[in-house]
């Protein structure tokens, strides 16, 4: 299982509109598991079947089998792991797209991945969760794509590759000023005055920047403020 949802991790939330409920009201929702680890998946259940209206209708740890049970059982809601043994969590929601399209899939997953959260969607998964989820919302997930909401479409990835093609995405708002005025040329010391703030803390942030950029040396990050600016200034 890959990545949704923060988490719900990181995972992608996003009411891309309503659906039509196919479900009786009152009556539960039937959700299907589908990962290859048998104490994940029973983990799973057990979260899921303690919920109310939710129920666990069928279990599977293939794609062959992923499949077979679905014919069998038409659940209103399956969960299921990107990584199987015999193919692929995409092998299966292509196939229930053409076979069994009132059949609503979420991706539970522990990749956070650009590529497979695109091809989920393409797939048609209404959203995308990664296994860091809390039992919680993954019960509230389910209920709300069981209730035809959507978490996930394609703004939603195309806003994740712009956040990840952005280094200084995940900077703290003390962080970007540091970033600043290092592009300004300015000592630690200096920095810290400008701040109000010690320079052991303005040390603390460059290192914290560094990382989270991807960068090294403090003079790497003066490169790249010089280049984000002659870029803006080109155009």
């Amino acid at each position: 299982m890959s990545g949704p949802a923060s988490a719900l991790g990181p995972s992608p939330r996003y009411d891309g509109g309503v659906i039509e409920n196919v479900n009786q009201p009152g009556s539960p929702v039937r959700v299907m598991i589908v990962d290859d680890h048998e104490i994940v998946r029973r983990g799973i259940a057990e979260i899921v079947d303690r919920s109310d209206n939710l129920e666990v209708v069928a279990e599977a740890g293939t794609v062959a089998d992923a499949l077979r049970r679905a014919d069998l059982v038409l659940p209103d809601v399956i969960l299921i792991d990107l990584q199987l043994p015999d193919g692929t969590g995409i092998d299966i929601m292509d196939e229930l797209s053409h076979s069994h399209p009132e059949i609503k899939p979420i991706v539970l997953t522990s990749f956070d991945d650009d590529e497979a959260l695109a091809e989920s969607l393409q797939k048609g998964a209404r959203a995308y969760v990664l296994k860091t989820v809390r039992g919680a919302e993954i019960t509230d997930v389910i209920k709300a794509v069981a209730a035809g909401r959507v978490l996930l479409d394609e703004r939603t990835v195309t806003r994740r590759r712009a956040d990840h093609d952005d280094p200084t995405a995940d900077l703290t708002p003390s962080e970007r000023k540091v970033l600043e005025l290092i592009g300004d040329g300015l000592s630690n010391r200096e920095i810290g005055e400008k701040l109000g703030v010690a320079e052991k803390t303005v040390k603390n942030h460059i290192t914290s920047l560094l990382s989270k950029m991807g960068l090294q040396r403090r003079t790497q990050v003066a490169a790249w403020v010089a280049g984000q600016r002659a870029a803006a200034w080109r155009n």
